[in-house]
């Protein structure tokens, strides 16, 4: 069944935008699979990628519930790139298998198309379950106020993540369609709205 559908990648880096993106691609009919949301699914407490993590990282990055404390682990990633590749590769598989679930099952309920939200789709060779990969991007001063306001964290902080991730220009470079995420909202939709239409048509060479 997977076969028969079109998969398109949505990346783009943090900050950007990505998430408005895929929202308004859902508004467009298009569904969307979140692979931010499946991560969080395969490490909460009880799953194997949760305790290889905890036994990995130590008990110190734990709630008080059990459950991961994201921001407390993402500290200690950005900081380290040797950290977070080994995080990686803990979570990397069960990410990818979740992924093909959920393609799967949207398949079975006969949608003919699917975008998977991933930030890492170029760097981790995601790609290639994907006929095109769409890129988000924005101006860097956006991208650092956005993340600033959003995590509550200082420039120098925000620049330090933007930094440790693959060039926001470079990644839009290695996508097949780019979505900038520089202006207003309805600027942005009306981008989403186009490329909605042409990724329903049929895929090229048919």
């Amino acid at each position: 069944m997977i076969s028969a559908m079109r998969i398109f990648g949505l990346t783009g880096g943090i900050g950007s935008g990505k998430s408005v993106v895929a929202r308004m691609f859902r508004e467009e009919n298009i569904p969307v699979v979140d692979a931010d949301r499946i991560s969080r699914e395969v490490t909460a407490p009880g799953k194997p990628a949760h305790d290889e993590i905890v036994r990995r990282f130590g008990a110190q990055i734990l709630l008080s519930d059990g459950r991961i404390n994201r921001k407390k682990l993402g500290e200690i990633v950005f900081a380290d790139p040797g950290r977070r590749t080994e995080l990686e590769s803990i979570t990397h598989p069960y990410i990818s298998e979740g992924i093909r679930d959920a393609v799967s099952a949207l398949a079975s309920e006969g949608h003919a198309v699917v975008i998977v939200e991933a930030a890492l789709i170029l760097e981790k060779g995601r790609q290639g379950i994907c006929e095109a990969v769409i890129g988000v991007r924005c101006e860097r001063r956006l991208q650092v106020d956005r993340i600033m306001g959003r995590d509550g964290i200082s420039r120098e902080e925000a620049l330090r993540i933007v930094f440790s991730q693959m060039d926001p220009e470079e990644k839009a470079l290695a996508s097949d369609y780019v979505i900038d995420n520089s202006g207003d909202l309805a600027e942005t939709h009306a981008k989403v709205r186009v490329l909605a239409e042409k990724l329903k048509g049929p895929a090229p060479g048919t």
